[in-house]
């Protein structure tokens, strides 16, 4: 059992054990996850969570540790929540996260946990949010979930987050064809991240560009015009102002009600999204329907039957094995 007042105290083992059990598969495990969230839901909520994507490449790590920095010195506690995207059984480059975030991964007021992605889309662990949750009971008033990269479900993100910054390099006319309408539809905040020495005038022009693309587009929030801002987490340049934009940006959804009506309405998604999630557990999981799932899928397989008609059909004999049952 995790011990909660320990957790609580922001103690890293009992954060790391509970973040383990949330991310555990077992049943028995799951049930003790559950209690556990049971607990500590009465401390939850009071952190800003935001999430940050961007092409490979971007700099995300080292942009996080340079604003991580900047927060911790203006007296901040901040968990980092990150994606690994290789395989979690060799672990990959689960390091890599904490070797490009040197400073916050020394610092007692900084907690960074790597997780690996799975079969999650989008490039967030399926436990993601309720990592948030420990974080927020441990007591960082901020989180920051790092994802893999962009792509088409990074939507995830955002339904887990207060705000959404997206990253991109300078010189990106092909990079901003290539990211997906969606992605910038939900920015809150854009940062045009290694904007210095040589790359200034390039990143002046980038600015332009993606201002002009964000014109085209129709906002996420009414009454925000998305900024669009230089910055250079090598050399510490910029951060400031990013994070000015992020608490204008707090300050407007806190002050109109969007903050509260959009948790909710996140936790609702969150719990179908759980909901799908168990019922194709328990489908996959029937031993009555096993011959009829493998039958389906090679059918399926070799094209002989729609996939949404087998999907409706699997649906049918699941439900009514239910009723018999």
């Amino acid at each position: 059992m995790i011990d909660i007042d320990k957790l609580r105290q922001a103690d890293r083992r009992s954060l790391g054990r509970a973040i383990t059990l949330l991310e555990s598969s077992r049943e028995d495990h799951r049930k003790e996850a559950e209690l556990l969230l049971d607990q500590i839901m009465p401390y939850t909520g009071n952190a800003l969570r935001i999430g940050i994507t961007g092409v490979p490449g971007v700099g995300k790590s080292t942009f996080i540790d340079s604003l991580g920095r900047y927060l911790i010195e203006q007296g901040h506690r901040l968990a980092v929540l990150t994606v690994d995207p290789s395989s979690s059984v060799s672990g990959g480059s689960i390091l890599g996260d904490k070797t490009r975030m040197s400073f916050l991964s020394t610092h007692d007021c900084a907690y960074i946990r790597p997780s690996p992605s799975g079969t999650t889309l989008g490039g967030v662990a399926r436990r993601t949010r309720e990592a948030i949750l420990v974080c927020e009971a441990a007591g960082y008033d901020l989180v920051i979930v790092e994802t893999v990269g962009v792509g088409q479900s990074e939507t995830l993100v955002a339904e887990m987050t207060d705000i959404f910054l997206l990253l991109l390099l300078p010189g990106g006319g092909d990079e901003l064809q290539g990211i997906k309408r969606g992605i910038m539809e939900l920015a809150d905040l854009v940062v045009v991240n290694k904007a210095d020495s040589d790359m200034e005038r390039t990143a002046k022009v980038s600015i332009a560009d993606v201002k002009h693309a964000l014109n085209l587009l129709k906002p996420r929030l009414a009454n925000w015009q998305v900024p669009v801002l230089p910055a250079s987490a090598l050399h510490n340049q910029g951060i400031e102002e990013v994070w000015m934009a992020v608490m204008a940006y707090q300050e407007l959804i806190v002050g109109n009600g969007v903050l509260q009506s959009r948790r909710k309405q996140q936790s609702v998604d969150w719990m179908w999204r759980e909901t799908g999630d168990i019922l194709l557990g328990q489908l996959s999981r029937d031993e009555g329907l096993i011959f009829l799932l493998d039958d389906l899928r090679q059918r399926v397989r070799d094209e002989k039957i729609a996939p949404s008609v087998a999907a409706r059909y699997l649906a049918q004999q699941f439900l009514e094995s239910r009723k018999s049952s």
